[in-house]
């Protein structure tokens, strides 16, 4: 097992989790003796309305390197991340979702890589989500690829290593689901260095996934335009003004596939 310097810090971002938090928590902490010498956890309760913040902080309490920050109301997924990293102690810095659909016994896969790249990021092997997260997936890659030009395996994997130094330089504004995006667009433009490590993925067994309501989807649509004229503005070139006007014709249609599949059900 490769030796990690420094501190590892562990960002759990949470929103209604009651059924699976304390036992992530508790094999997360199993790994973590194991396999880092130094590391910390931080629970980010995104507005949870459910037992999780009160989970939380009880874990915090029989814990003290798990620390808790809670929103008062639900503010998204990136912001959950933005507020883990604005917490993070350690000179790496690791994301996995606490929905118990990653092991982090799967580190040891990406260890042997981080003090060689910026990012170690996680794809999901054999994605175990039902189809209409497949389809929403696979319309979300396709706008990637054809807005930003990024063609990574499983961009949005929630099971990633970053080395703290390059995430705390990033001016991260994204609220929702696009936060991979928006730091892996500006990692390219720092020409940061980037891995993919294949992960097992599990099959969500408590709670309910809100990555694939419609207002979701949607927001996500929006968000892609926002952030590609931002980056479009602060320098990747004019390419991707013939990006943006193929991306928006494609995105476009996607989205009627979308709406259509959820008049269906």
């Amino acid at each position: 097992m490769p030796t990690i310097t420094g501190k590892l810090t562990l960002i759990l971002p949470a929103h209604d989790e009651e059924g699976n938090l304390e036992r992530v928590v508790g094999r997360s902490i199993a790994v973590l003796n194991e396999n880092v010498p130094d590391w910390e956890i931080v629970i980010v309760d995104d507005g949870s309305v459910d037992a999780t913040p009160q989970i939380a902080d009880d874990l915090a309490a029989r814990e003290d390197r798990i620390r808790v920050v809670h929103h008062p109301h639900n503010r998204g997924y990136g912001s959950a991340w933005r507020s883990g990293f604005a917490e993070a102690r350690g000179e790496w810095i690791m994301c996995m979702d606490a929905d118990g659909q990653f092991d982090l016994g799967d580190i040891s896969l990406l260890l042997p890589y981080i003090n060689h790249y910026d990012i170690v990021a996680g794809y999901r092997i054999d994605r175990q989500d039902p189809p209409h997260r497949k389809l929403n997936a696979a319309i979300f890659h396709m706008a990637v690829r054809l807005l930003f030009n990024i063609h990574l395996r499983d961009l949005d994997c929630g099971f990633k290593i970053f080395r703290a130094s390059f995430v705390h330089g990033l001016d991260l504004r994204s609220p929702g689901a696009l936060i991979n995006l928006e730091m892996q667009s500006l990692a390219r433009q720092r020409r940061a260095s980037l891995i993919e490590v294949g992960v097992t993925h599990y099959p969500r067994q408590a709670g309910t996934s809100t990555g694939a309501k419609p207002s979701v989807v949607l927001q996500a649509m929006r968000e892609i335009i926002v952030l590609r004229l931002r980056i479009w503005r602060t320098g990747l070139g004019l390419g991707g003004a013939i990006r943006l006007l193929a991306g928006a014709s494609a995105g476009l249609t996607s989205l009627g596939t979308v709406f259509r599949k959820f008049r269906r059900r």
